[in-house]
């Protein structure tokens, strides 16, 4: 793990493409800024865990049934 230690107006850059900046300190607060491209997902770290959550259950729930297709239709012969 990378630890830095930034001011008040600081930034860092991740990848190039996603700046992290530090906009307000509230008593043991710090509130940040984070500007990524719209294709990059941010989410707060417990929101992280439960989407991933959420995902392993929904791929491995086997009670979820599709339905068959009939394939009592008939052909129709091409003309």
């Amino acid at each position: 793990m990378l630890v830095l230690s930034r001011k008040l107006g600081e930034s860092i850059v991740i990848d190039g493409r996603i700046r992290v900046k530090i906009v307000r300190l509230e008593g043991d607060i710090v509130k940040l800024g984070i500007e990524a491209p719209s294709e990059v997902p941010v989410h707060r770290q417990e929101i992280y865990e439960e989407i991933q959550k959420s995902n392993q259950e929904a791929a491995a729930d086997q009670s979820v049934k599709v339905p068959r297709l009939s394939f009592a239709a008939k052909a129709t012969p091409a003309p």
